[in-house]
């Protein structure tokens, strides 16, 4: 029987690991594959679209990573965490809760399509989006040598979130919110207030903007008192770490800012982060626990590299995982394992 540590345990220790599945994301196989490895390799959270076939697609995959950890450890891997499954929600228009959509039939047969070949998601295809996988980056708008291209937002309601809590699906929450949004931000909360005590964790994401300080500390007034710990995720360049290293500047000189402001809380980096983070983060000596002698971030979500990371891996693995015994997966299985682990061993200290 595994003794598996507390998710809080690493947030206190800055080795806080989040995984983005993404807030339009749902893919469920790939879902289910990258919340399996992630959790045997460390993750400490694994957020996830607010729907409930792809809360429960995670949870097969928390659900198999827990059963088999005890076989990965003695293979030479670390204790790990049962990792606490996020939802989120916005108080507005944001790029996480959107989709692409074009009619496929307004093509022109000879075009190259641009759009197929830059989608990380690998979403389009000559048939037109596979809507389940786009998660709403954006990069294919640009490229449309039509204009074809649009997107269609997504709405989360507060009585979603509110029924996912009431039915123990979910142990966390993510509010994704923009500077100037103070009366949008207090209505959603006052809606989701009924729920707020069954949370372990709320996140808030806001990207950087003029006054942005100010505005989260008249957050921090609207959510007072808390009764769970609090991330502020500060979200420097939005999906797109799988683009190149120097995105994660972005998320560092962000973080940095947040972090400088004192806000009651914890500061974890997203929008750009990829391999490139940590290192730059201990050099910048960033990196370390809350009883470092000065502020330092205390964890990391990574969204688009990580998933890109292990993609190569996933269709051999999501053909096997329900039905399998771990001990009958391929190399690639072990292969997506030791990818995965590269990428979470350098912010545990490993």
């Amino acid at each position: 029987m595994n003794d598996f540590l507390s998710p809080l345990t690493s947030l206190r220790a800055g080795e806080w690991f989040k995984l983005i599945c993404g807030a339009s994301f749902q893919d469920l196989p790939a879902i289910r594959s990258l919340s399996l490895i992630y959790a045997l390799v460390g993750a400490n959270c694994i957020d996830v679209a607010a729907d409930p076939a792809v809360i429960k697609a995670a949870r097969e995959g928390i659900n198999l990573a827990m059963e088999w950890a005890e076989i990965v450890r003695n293979k030479g891997y670390p204790q790990i965490n049962k990792p606490w499954l996020m939802v989120s929600l916005n108080d507005g228009e944001d790029p996480h809760f959107r989709k692409a959509y074009f009619d496929e039939r307004l093509c022109p047969s000879d075009c190259l399509r641009p759009c197929e070949s830059i989608c990380p998601a690998q979403a389009i295809l000559p048939s037109g989006i596979i809507e389940q996988r786009c998660y709403g980056c954006g990069r294919c708008l640009p490229v449309c040598p039509l204009n074809l291209i649009e997107t269609r937002s997504q709405t989360i309601t507060p009585e979603t979130i509110l029924q996912l809590l009431k039915s123990n699906g979910v142990d966390a929450i993510e509010i994704h919110t923009q500077v100037g949004r103070e009366q949008k931000f207090k209505e959603l909360w006052q809606q989701l207030s009924p729920g707020i005590k069954q949370l372990k964790l709320l996140a808030i994401s806001c990207p950087d903007g003029k006054g942005l300080i100010d505005y989260l500390q008249t957050l921090y007034e609207i959510i007072s008192p808390l009764p769970c710990e609090l991330i502020w995720q500060t979200d420097g360049r939005p999906m797109s770490g799988d683009i190149g290293k120097g995105t994660t500047h972005a998320a560092i000189r962000l973080g940095k800012k947040v972090l400088a402001s004192g806000l009651p809380g914890w500061v974890q980096l997203a929008g750009g982060t990829n391999d490139y983070t940590v290192p730059r983060l201990k050099e910048l000596g960033l990196l370390g626990s809350s009883s470092s002698s000065k502020p330092t971030i205390a964890g990391i979500a990574y969204g688009s590299y990580a998933r890109t990371l292990i993609s190569p891996f996933l269709n051999t693995m999501e053909t096997q995982l329900i039905s399998s015994k771990i001990t009958d997966f391929p190399q690639p299985f072990w292969q997506a394992l030791d990818t995965a682990y590269s990428l979470v061993s350098p912010l545990k200290g490993r």
